[in-house]
Parts: C-alpha cells; structure tokens; sequence
C-alpha cells in the first residue's frame, strides 16, 4: 500500500483528472462521501450529535463542504465554518460552498481572531469537530489566529475527525512541524500519509480509514520515488502458497545459525525457533564448543555444530568449516559476542561466504567504525537487521540521532552499500537496495523485551530459504513477527509478555494471516 507525500499526491490527483479523465469535482465529491461513512461507521450516535465543520479556503475545505452537505442529507445538525474569506474560495472548493448556500445553509466567516473568539462558543457546543482546514497542502508550520483555532479545539476536549490530514501536519515528514490538530480519527484520501503511519506525528492522528476516492491503483504505483510502501495484510498473504503433499524437508531450505557465547546461548536458541516455525526444513546452530551441550539440551528439532573457542572467542581458522556447512542461507550475529577473535571471524565470514546472510547483533557490531567492509554484491543477497542502538554504531551516530531520522539512515545505508536494511523498533522499517521502503504497522511496545530481535533473524533467514527473494523475506518475516507480537499481548498483556511468548505465536500468525484462524480485531484498518 502506497504511502505518499504532498508531491505524490498532487501528481495522483492530476494524473487521474487529466489523462484517467474523472473530474476532480468527482474526486472531491468522493472524498466527502467517504469521509462521511467513516464517521458515521465510528459514531453511532451520530443523529444525536451537533457538528462544526471547519473548512479552509482550498481543496480541503471543498472537501469539508461536501461532508457538511452529506451530513444534512443524513438528518445531522451540521455548523459550517470557513477559515478565511468567503472572497478567496475558488475552484471545485467554491463551487461546493454555493451549492451549500443554495441549500439554505449559512457558513460563518471566520476571517481573523476577533472573528474567532465571537464564534468560538458555538463550536463548543458541538459534540463533533470535522478539521477540513489544510490537508496535504501545508509545508510550513501555522500561524496567527489559526494558531489559536487549533489550540483551542485541542483544549476543548471534542473529538475531532480530520480529513486527509491532521491540519497542522505536513506531508512531508514524520515531525509535527508545528502545533497541529489533535485527532481522534483520521480519514486519508486514496493513500496513507508520511505523517500518518511514523512516529511521533502518527500520534496526532488517532484511527486511520484509508478513503477510495477514485484514484486507480495502478496510478498510485505508477508514481515517481521515494516509493514508501505500507506492509498490508493482503499483500503478505500473496507471498504464501500452499504446501505441496509430496513435499519434504529439502525443499523447504537449510538455515545455518552462527550464534551463541556462554550466557548467551538463549539468544541462538531463539534465532533457531524463529527459523523453525517460519517453515525451514532444517536448521542448524554453529556454536563455540563451550555451549554446544547446552543449546543442544534446549530442544531436539534443530542441530548444533562446535566452533573452537580461544580467549578471545572463536577461533578465525573455523571460517572456511562455517562456508562448508552452510547450504542456503547463513544467518551471523546473535549472542556471539565482542572479543576480538570473534569480531575478525564474523569480519572474514562476511567477505569470503556465497550464500545469501542474515546479520544481526554482534554480527553488525564487528563492523562498528567500518561500516564500509558491510556491502552486499552481485549474486549474494545481504540482509541487516540492526535495532537503533546497533545502527547508531554503524553509522558513528547517537541511538537518539539515528531514531530522528530512522527513515533516512535506513534508506541511504542500504543504497551506499547495497544490502537490505530491517531497521527494528515501532514502525520497523525495511529500506532495499533499489530504494524502496516498506513500513510495518503490526507490533506493540510489549515486544521491547530481550530476544524478540534473535527469533526475527531466524524468521527472516528461513522465509530466505524458501521464498528466494530478500524483499519478500523481509517484509513476511517482520510483518509476522509483529503479528505473533499482537496475538502474544492480546494474551500475556504489553507487560508480562516475553520473546518467548512472540515465538509461540508464531503458528497462530500464519494462520490468521491464511485466514485459517479469526483475526483478533485491535482497532487497526490494516
């Protein structure tokens, strides 16, 4: 699902009015009509509310004039306000406001503060605010007596629905550039919004409804970059065919897991039952010797192979044994540790294996201070899974530096060196190497937890092996895995649920995303 920024969706509209040929009258027709089922379908009481429309001057306040209109229709005592002069509406906006006067209905005025503070009490006696104020078209943070219009609806404690965007947002980026409308339900035209689906300004938002107004998909897909993508569950459902009956455990991928150090064989554990229940067909646990009894003891359904241990951890000679044993994807990283000979190993490993890699943790921190050695190349596929902390270090940045433009860093390291980025936290983001970005929207803060990183690098590795395409892996893998995230704290609660829990889930993930199992609703539209 396409996420757009102003740019794009401009060019959508003028696309679809100019060489599709649907009027824009009739973009903004369907776009007040939409809004209005949307409301009506979160509001039940909907015929026993007042409601303020607060409309703009531009096409967003069009939009707004059609849902003060629909309303009426519908029986709703509706209260029109423009925020401007009646003088400067012009266009399809315009001709929506007449159509209102024709009706009978009186719009307000609200031209500047004074005229605001004399009609602000009538919206407070409304039950329901419509923001139709700015939309898409805002690119610098407001001001004056609009300032004061979103202060005080803020403070006034009525719900408000915006209509494509939170007016004071841009749609540009994921900062709130300035105050900006506090809503309880979002409805966005055609696409998603940046601002609607990143944090922080996602918070602004409340509920999202995507609205069709008309605007084919091909379109929406046909537009120039960035191409920013929302993980939908339709589209992950596509990526998983069924099983064949004489299938067999070859055919299904061998997943080599290079993890583990003393104390830390939990996180290999992990990696390994993420691998084993996204479906690969045999999973194997390269480990120093030290802890091959003890990940051995920690399940029968995967293998273990020892690494020779030294002081400074694994032994740098045991790279070309790793490359022997590994067959379709090799995964690098959780739980090894910092010691300097596990650091050179993981180092060699990287640049002599053929095969596609998955790496993670302490595979990424080898790197720390050369992320220039950390590139992928023609025929072998690298992936990086890095949360913020690890990311700040390959990019010599601070974890907060790198949180304040997480959609940046992940997309220019992945095209500077030619590996998909999996930049985990809330909103995990996937960057490729032919600049497309993929947003996830499952996941909750109960998966702040140890070990939730280790199972998605064994999930990641195993959808590798079987599905043969990196993209795809990547965004199955991370989409489940905040599935089985949801499905664990619908159960445990953000609180007391563990990675152990995530693991667990997993069967229930794929089975609700094959609509084999009744989808727990958590409020979301995606």
């Amino acid at each position: 699902m396409r996420v757009l920024n102003t740019a794009q969706m401009r060019e959508a509209d003028r696309r679809t009015i100019e060489d599709v040929g649907i009027p824009s009258l009739v973009l903004m027709e369907n776009a007040g009509r939409q809004t209005v089922a949307a409301i009506e379908a979160m509001y039940g009481d909907l015929l026993e509310r007042q409601v303020a429309v607060l409309c703009g001057r531009g096409n967003n306040g069009g939009d707004g004039f059609v849902v003060a209109r629909t309303l009426i229709q519908r029986g709703v005592d509706v209260s029109v306000f423009l925020i401007g002069r009646v003088v400067d509406v012009r266009g399809d906006a315009r001709i929506n406001l007449e159509i209102l006067g024709r009706l009978g209905l009186t719009v307000v005025e609200i031209a500047d503060s004074q005229a605001w503070e004399l009609h602000f009490s009538e919206v407070g006696d409304c039950t329901l605010i419509v923001d139709a104020i700015f939309g898409t078209g805002l690119n610098a943070p407001i001001s004056g007596f609009i300032e004061s219009i979103v202060a005080d609806v803020n403070a006034s404690g009525i719900p408000v629905v915006a209509i494509d965007l939170p007016s004071g947002l841009s749609a540009d980026s994921p900062d709130p550039i300035g105050p900006s409308i506090e809503a309880e339900l979002t409805v966005t035209l055609a696409a998603p919004k940046i601002p609607l689906v990143l944090p922080p300004a996602e918070t602004h938002a409340g509920d999202i409804v995507i609205a069709d107004i008309g605007i084919p998909a091909d379109v929406l897909e046909g537009l120039d970059p960035p191409h920013i993508d929302l993980l939908s569950r339709a589209s992950m459902r596509e990526l998983i065919t069924p099983r064949s009956a004489d299938s067999h455990k070859g055919d299904y991928g061998r997943v080599l897991i290079v993890a583990g150090s003393l104390g830390k064989t939990g996180a290999a554990h992990l990696a390994a039952v993420g691998a084993l229940r996204s479906g690969a067909g045999l999973v194997t646990i390269a480990t120093p010797e030290s802890c091959q009894p003890i990940l051995s003891a920690m399940a029968p359904e995967y293998m273990t192979e020892a690494l020779r241990d030294t002081p400074d951890g694994l032994d740098p000679d045991d790279v070309d044994r790793v490359i022997d044993m590994a067959r379709d994807v090799l995964a690098i990283g959780p739980g090894l540790g910092r010691g300097h000979g596990t650091r050179e190993f993981i180092r060699q490993l990287v640049d002599r294996a053929t095969m596609p890699l998955v790496i993670d943790a302490d595979g990424l921190n080898a790197f720390a201070g050369d992320p220039d050695s950390l590139t992928g190349r023609e025929g072998r596929d690298v992936i990086i899974t890095p949360h913020p902390g690890e990311m700040a270090r390959l990019v010599g940045m601070s974890t907060d530096e790198v949180q304040a433009s997480r959609l940046e860093i992940a997309r220019n390291f992945a095209l500077a060196h030619h590996v998909f980025v999996v930049l985990k936290g809330h909103r995990t983001l996937i960057a490729t190497p032919d600049d497309k970005i993929f947003i996830n929207p499952t996941g909750n803060p109960g998966m702040a937890t140890g070990g939730t990183g280790d199972i998605l690098t064994g999930m990641i590795a195993a959808w590798l092996a079987q599905l043969l395409d990196a993209e795809a892996a990547c965004r199955l893998a991370v989409y489940l895995h905040g599935l089985a995230g949801d499905l664990a704290e619908a159960d445990e609660g953000e609180v007391s649920m563990t990675s152990g829990d995530v693991a667990a889930h997993l069967g229930d993930a794929m089975l609700e995303l094959t609509a084999r199992r009744k989808v727990v609703d958590k409020g979301g539209s995606t």
